[in-house]
């Protein structure tokens, strides 16, 4: 299928074709002598360099090197795990790379924390190569993300002409785009035109799968399928023709003409893996794809071309004399300090104490959903690198909850803007217009939707900061309306707390009221890391009964509240605290306002704690309220078993036991799937004031 596929490429060509410089061309052979050289020295020395798990780019060096020799330093790439050569072609030295294959300290791209070829890159004179997961397709959604991100500023003249203009180079496996999130890219690019490359390198395999196994058809025929997808084929086995391919689609996307697809036919000819080998079950199919290895063409071409083989053998010579170096000079490296192990989880805070008016002299009372709306029309205002982008939170309808209500009337249909129906784009490409300089804020409809956007939040938003050791956090403010009230049932109702609190390097916002709405809004925004602000439904209007405290004093334009600090909502008397008839609720959301209905029966003796943020958690102020009352109730909204809440009533059994007077007492909602659409079944299954009257009595009494 390899040969048939090739030989059609080959044939599409013009049969003279022009020529690349002789000095572009020593230097592709000399790049893929030394690709060919590292992975023979891999395998040689299997023992060191297969502890752990790697991939080459033995097949694929031509159109790596193609397109690695001619990304500029004002480019962005997006790479996956094979695209060795690439790297080398950009200017890395095989000393650096290796370096990360043996996991050692001075790895430049994660200090020893990610696998062979999975760069992260900020330097001078190169691309820039933002940190990104495995890349089987999840990659090209921050791929087109950045590209999203370089039309936005370009459009508002954030970014200065000088000439050429920055692109982005999306490299995938075409194994990869049978992948869900790829057609979501695809969508994106050819509905706004951006100015992306996806270069697709097809080898005809996945990992034991070949193509006919996995897909109905290869990359280039299903860009078709993208209205605006300009499209083009390549040998890439071929450097030349791959180079004069490559300059083509460069040159295609500089102008703006749109996206493009570059489809490269390339023998595989190492291992899928290190830990997955050829020999398994590759049969006679690897002899087939040796007959187009790249190196072999290459050389050949150049003979051809009048190089002598004295010339080629002194390059080959060179290159393993560097690669036979670099790799003594890996091994020796230093490996990292196990200290550092924990370093660089987030980004440093910039907001650390609570700034600004909270209820400033003659401010007036605003609800919940109209704090938020001020708060991203005062950011908007403030910072033109800002955007507000999701589904139907356009000028025609303003958000759902009309939280985005005027917002695109006032800045603009490029700035305040529509998504498709889709979950995983809106949160991933968020990692991507970081990377370019473009501050995203960015909505869910509905917390039951978000979970085709928690792939990318896992994969590649939360592991960002750590991975690049601190140079490509991502500031990212995923808004996302929660919680149930009167009726919304099972789509619309969800509470997503725990499942989003068990991913690390993300933080977890949830407001109670308008200040702190507001206030905590601006600081989710100026947090340089990915936050989810989850914003409940039934707060936004304080129409639900018993709610009206939502509503408060709006605060002034700089008020602050540093993420990771809870209130204290409610005190209890110090007289029934000294004689051992108090307790604490610990609760956010909705809760709130439960635990203030329900603790009117029991005057004086409720201490009520809004957490505010999820994580990072006021595990000081739980310690504080714990040792001062001895009673604690852990109140949620959410299911109980397994939950947020249970997570935190075992840690205050655990690190308080010697100061409780009894069990640390749990309630959320009843153990079901989904919540029930009609309302007397929903307030069956939910908390409310009465069953939190009730959970207090037993508390207090015990």
């Amino acid at each position: 299928m390899l040969t048939m596929a090739i030989e059609e490429t080959t044939k599409a060509k013009k049969k003279t074709r022009p020529e690349v410089d002789r000095e572009i061309l020593l230097r592709a052979y000399l790049l893929m002598c030394t690709a060919k050289r590292m992975a023979d020295t891999y395998d040689e020395n299997r023992e060191i360099c297969s502890k752990y798990v790697h991939s080459t780019s033995r097949g694929h060096e031509a159109i790596q090197l193609a397109a690695g020799l001619q990304l500029k330093p004002i480019d962005y790439a997006s790479l996956y795990y094979r695209d060795e050569a690439m790297l080398l072609g950009i200017g890395l030295q095989p000393y650096e790379l290796m370096l990360q294959l043996m996991a050692k300290r001075d790895d430049p791209f994660s200090g020893g924390r990610t696998y062979y070829g999975h760069p992260s890159l900020r330097r001078d004179g190169f691309p820039v190569i933002p940190h990104q997961s495995s890349a089987t397709g999840m990659q090209a959604i921050p791929a087109t993300g950045m590209a999203d991100g370089i039309s936005y500023l370009e459009s508002q003249q954030l970014i200065k002409d000088e000439g050429d203009r920055s692109i982005v180079l999306c490299s995938l496996g075409d194994g990869s785009v049978t992948e869900g999130e790829v057609a979501e890219a695809f969508q994106m690019a050819v509905l706004k035109k951006l100015p992306i490359i996806y270069l697709v390198q097809d080898n005809d395999w996945g990992i034991s799968a070949c193509g006919k196994e996995m897909r109905a058809m290869d990359a280039y025929e299903y860009a078709a399928g993208f209205k605006g997808m300009e499209r083009m084929a390549v040998d890439g086995a071929d450097f030349v023709d791959s180079y004069l391919g490559i300059k083509k689609a460069f040159e295609f996307v500089r102008q703006r003409k749109g996206p493009i697809l570059v489809h490269a036919r390339c023998p595989l000819l190492g291992h899928h893996t290190s830990g997955v080998r050829r020999e398994w079950y590759r049969g006679d199919d690897l002899e087939v794809h040796q007959q187009y290895d790249p190196f072999v063409k290459l050389k050949q071409y150049l003979l051809e071309q009048g190089e002598t083989t004295d010339t080629l053998d002194a390059i080959l010579q060179e290159a393993t004399d560097i690669v036979a170096n670099d790799y003594q000079r890996a091994i020796q490296a230093a490996d990292p300090d196990p200290a550092d192990f924990d370093s660089h989880e987030f980004a440093p805070s910039v907001i650390v104490a609570e700034t600004g008016e909270r209820s400033p002299k003659g401010g007036e009372k605003v609800i919940m959903v109209d704090a938020a709306l001020h708060a991203v029309d005062e950011i908007l205002k403030k910072h033109p690198e800002a955007l507000f982008y999701g589904q139907d939170v356009g000028r025609r309808l303003g958000g759902v909850f009309r939280e985005a209500a005027t917002l695109a009337l006032k800045y603009g249909d490029a700035r305040v803007f529509n998504t498709p129906i889709q979950e995983a784009y809106i949160v991933g490409s968020t990692a991507g217009m970081s990377a370019i300089g473009a501050k995203p804020i960015v909505e869910i409809q509905f917390a039951d939707y978000i979970w085709p956007g928690i792939n990318q939040l896992v994969e590649e938003l939360s592991k960002s900061c750590y991975l690049s050791r601190g140079k490509f956090p991502i500031q990212a403010l995923i808004r996302v309306p929660i919680g149930a009230y009167g009726g919304g049932g099972p789509y619309h109702s969800g509470s997503i707390e725990s499942t989003l609190l068990t991913i690390r390097g993300i933080k977890v916002v949830y407001p109670s009221n308008a200040a702190d709405m507001k206030g905590l809004l601006k600081s989710a925004f100026y947090d340089p890391n990915p936050v989810v602000l989850l914003e409940h439904k039934g707060l936004y209007w304080s129409k639900v009964p018993g709610t009206g405290d939502a509503k408060t004093i709006e605060p002034d334009e700089d008020y602050r509240i540093p993420l990771g600090k809870a209130s204290v909502v409610q005190s209890a008397s110090q007289e029934r605290v000294e004689n051992g008839e108090s307790c604490v609720i610990i609760t956010y959301g909705m809760g709130i306002y439960w635990s203030k209905e329900a603790s009117k029966s029991f005057v004086d003796q409720v201490e009520i704690i809004d957490l505010r943020t999820l994580n990072p958690i006021d595990w000081e102020a739980i310690i504080t309220a714990t040792k001062k009352h001895g009673r604690v109730l852990v109140l949620t909204e959410e299911p109980l078993l397994n939950s947020f809440a249970e997570s935190i009533a075992g840690r205050i059994s655990k690190e308080c036991f010697q100061y409780l007077d009894a069990p640390v007492w749990t309630l959320g909602a009843a153990n079901l799937p989904a919540i029930p659409l009609n309302v007397e079944l929903e307030k069956m299954m939910l908390p409310n004031a009465d069953k939190v009257r009730k959970a207090l009595g037993e508390l207090l009494a015990y």
